[in-house]
């Protein structure tokens, strides 16, 4: 599982604590997803036989979700954490 770039070019290391980027999407996009803004999630890495695709586990419930397209996710700043 290689590091992959997030939504603003930043290079992702596995383990890196991430949210959705839901400013990224169409409005009427956001409710088909089963995420919140609050959410954050542990970057677990890229799906090796689908590139661009990683799996995340949510911190709150450890709920574990796959094929989302990395570049959907963003690193969290210090002052998110």
């Amino acid at each position: 599982m290689g590091d992959k770039n997030d939504a603003f070019g930043n290079r992702m290391k596995p383990f890196t604590l991430v949210k959705f980027d839901f400013d990224g999407l169409p409005e009427s996009y956001h409710k088909d997803y089963p995420f919140a803004r609050m959410d954050r999630f542990i970057y677990l890495g890229d799906i090796v036989q689908m590139p661009g695709h990683c799996v995340v586990t949510r911190v709150s419930d450890g709920r574990v979700f796959n094929c989302f397209h990395t570049e959907s996710f963003i690193a969290l700043t210090e002052d998110e954490v």
